[in-house]
């Protein structure tokens, strides 16, 4: 029956086959359950093919970790306000990290250290990987235009802190931010470090 399987699918269909497998392993066993074996079975494949694909469990957990993100995006509309837009991407942001994902992702950090990796370089693969997934700078760049922020001060530390301070307190807490953090983050942390001068607000005399 695996064979009958692995012959009708193939190149994507296969791959997402396998990687949605491995997200329900997740769910179900978490990091520490999951194996290739039990993937493959579930999937209706076999062990080398996974293998082929991805060397170990950390680097297929990354690989479904990146799928269930590609499907669960973070969209940002145009709201007219940078404020209400930054508030909105942090609570999105929130909302998609569950207990159980923020369990996955402690789990896997020794398995990261022992392949000399860590969360950062993870993170730095799964944004390569997924397309658009930088949604901040959309919301800056209409900011910019509107004359709320100063694109002078938006160096790339400043630019990642809101989403850096979010996710810190979500695994610092295990808990999705109370809307008194996400306010706290970006009325009295984020804005003031990006807000224009008075000069720069000021018409020039001629």
């Amino acid at each position: 029956m695996k064979a009958d399987k692995i012959g009708r699918r193939r190149g994507i269909e296969l791959e997402q086959a396998i990687l949605d497998a491995a997200w329900a392993e997740l769910v179900e066993r978490g990091y520490a359950g999951l194996t290739l074996e039990g993937v493959a079975e579930r999937a209706g494949t076999s062990r080398p093919v996974l293998h082929r694909r991805w060397p170990n469990r950390t680097a297929l957990a990354t690989a479904a970790l990146g799928r269930h993100f590609e499907q669960n995006p973070i969209v940002v509309p145009d709201l007219g306000s940078v404020r209400d837009e930054i508030r909105l991407l942090l609570r999105q942001l929130s909302d998609r990290a569950r207990p159980d994902l923020i369990r996955l992702i402690f789990d896997m950090q020794k398995d990261l250290a022992d392949k000399h990796s860590n969360l950062a370089d993870m993170r730095a693969h799964l944004r390569a990987r997924i397309a658009g997934s930088d949604v901040m700078q959309p919301i800056l760049a209409r900011a910019i235009d509107r004359g709320e922020i100063a694109a002078d001060r938006l160096t790339p530390r400043i630019v990642s802190l809101p989403t850096d301070l979010a996710r810190h307190e979500i695994l610092m807490t295990f808990r999705s931010l109370p809307d008194e953090a996400i306010k706290e983050i970006v009325d009295e942390i984020f804005l003031p470090l990006v807000a224009p001068s008075v000069r720069d607000r000021t018409p020039q005399a001629r």
